[in-house]
């Protein structure tokens, strides 16, 4: 393979003077840009013929990583299973064609999917209806706590401004709270993992507004105390919040309504077949118990991402009342299937059943010197992609690992034999490991530097 069509960046590639298209006649006539809106000098795009162009990012598409092409145990996060038929129904013109500001007495067949949709949600997780406004996970947290703080607002409750949020929840829970004008408390987590029912006492009173949980929680632990919890937080006047990370392994085992949830957002593209490694697209459907639906609050004048609403549907109707039954068992198959593999090499600070992600603190043996990311950057020498690293922040080395409920027998065997490896090479050549990767178009990156001090702009070189 030509190294300099295959490593160099395409301004590197370029020629003055070499061009790649042609433009069709004009049949617009000539009209004259304002100065204003004018640029100061030209734009400095590479100049490329035709098969430069293609070759170049034909051979660098080889490099993008997915479900398609090898196994990603960051999991339903980022990667999970998402079946062609659900983009090539997406992507129907029928569906694909329309304008969101077309006349509604148009889109009576879009109007009828995300009615159908919004009663498959229910029945799956037990709510009375959903928005489907949000257009992300975030967007979601930030209308579900619109809905509470309407909620008591319309009762004349306005004391209720706290939001109990768990050490181990997702960083966007506070971070949506404090959007929304809501002081964020803290409640500690026990030994095991789970919420302190006994620390979250001392912080209820008629100042709390909601509590945000996800349940499994972070660590891939079911809170076992939820209904205790639930019955504690209304207790003293406050609602419940589902944070839907983690709905994968509730799929078919339990709803977040029946264990006394009151507001819940989904990621449509986390459970429901939309992979969004690169940061979208994205769907955040919030979804109320029976009696909270006046309080949802405009946050879009449109019906979200329709696309991510399309695909959902799809991937519902595809598995069927009887197989969707099945997505929460073999995630939690999954996970503990490799977390038994593995916790001999691998330090698990938790020991238990855990449901569709585990994490470990790094490698066992700590005098090697060989850090989560090393192990991470190694991954990737044997074509693997890194499972989510230093998060949560409850351990020093954390090492998060969520294969997803697809995944067969022989590719989580396959990555187990991978880690294995890794680890006895920490133990006999640990510098090779440190140094790793060694086999990627790009070698150890420093990534401090490259956050602290990015480099944005390329300046086009003459070769």
């Amino acid at each position: 393979m030509n190294n300099r069509l295959y490593g160099n960046l395409i301004f590197e590639l370029s020629h003055e003077g070499r061009r790649g298209y042609s433009l069709p006649k004009n049949r617009f006539g000539h009209y004259e840009v304002p100065q204003e809106l004018r640029r100061g000098r030209d734009a400095e795009l590479p100049e490329c013929d035709e098969l430069t162009v293609v070759r170049h990012y034909t051979n660098h598409s080889g490099n993008n990583f997915g479900v398609d092409n090898g196994f990603y145990p960051l999991g339903s996060c980022t990667m999970k299973y998402n079946p062609c038929i659900d983009e090539e129904v997406a992507a129907m013109p029928q569906f694909a064609n329309l304008h969101p500001l077309q006349p509604k007495d148009t889109t009576a067949g879009a109007q009828a999917v995300c009615t159908l949709l919004e009663r498959a949600l229910c029945a799956l997780t037990g709510m009375s209806a959903f928005t489907f406004k949000p257009f992300a996970g975030a967007h979601g947290e930030l209308t579900g706590l619109m809905v509470i703080r309407g909620y008591h607002e319309s009762r004349g409750d306005s004391r209720r401004t706290k939001v109990i949020v768990p050490d181990s929840a997702h960083g966007t829970n506070p971070a949506s709270a404090a959007v929304c004008g809501l002081e964020v408390v803290e409640v500690k987590s026990r030994a095991d993992g789970t919420v302190d029912v006994d620390h979250l006492k001392e912080l209820l009173d008629d100042t709390v507004a909601a509590m945000m949980m996800t349940n499994p929680n972070t660590l891939g632990l079911f809170e076992k105390s939820i209904p205790e919890i639930a019955q504690l937080v209304h207790g003293c006047g406050a609602l419940m919040y589902y944070d839907g990370a983690n709905l994968n392994p509730m799929l078919g085992a339990c709803r977040p309504g029946d264990m006394g949830f009151d507001v819940m957002h989904i990621n449509l593209h986390k459970t429901f077949a939309t992979p969004h490694g690169g940061g979208g697209p994205g769907a955040g459907p919030v979804g109320v118990r029976k009696g909270l639906e006046p309080f949802f609050p405009c946050v879009s004048p449109y019906s979200g991402n329709f696309a991510v609403e399309m695909r959902a549907y799809a991937y519902i109707l595809s598995l069927g009342r009887e197989n969707i039954k099945m997505v929460g068992p073999l995630a939690t198959l999954n996970a503990n299937y490799i977390k038994e593999c593995l916790k001999d090499l691998y330090l698990l600070p938790i020991e238990g059943l855990c449901k569709h992600e585990f994490v470990f603190d790094g490698l066992r043996d700590k005098s090697t010197g060989v850090t989560t990311m090393d192990v991470a950057k190694r991954l990737l020498d044997y074509g693997y992609h890194a499972p989510t690293i230093y998060f949560p922040l409850l351990f020093h080395e954390s090492l998060m690992i969520e294969p997803t409920e697809n995944e067969s027998k022989d590719t989580l065997d396959g990555f187990v034999k991978v880690m294995r490896t890794i680890a006895r090479e920490a133990t006999e050549q640990p510098d090779e490991v440190k140094g790793a990767p060694h086999s990627t178009p790009i070698g150890r990156v420093d990534d401090v530097l490259a956050a602290k001090h990015p480099v944005t702009t390329f300046r086009q070189m003459r070769i």
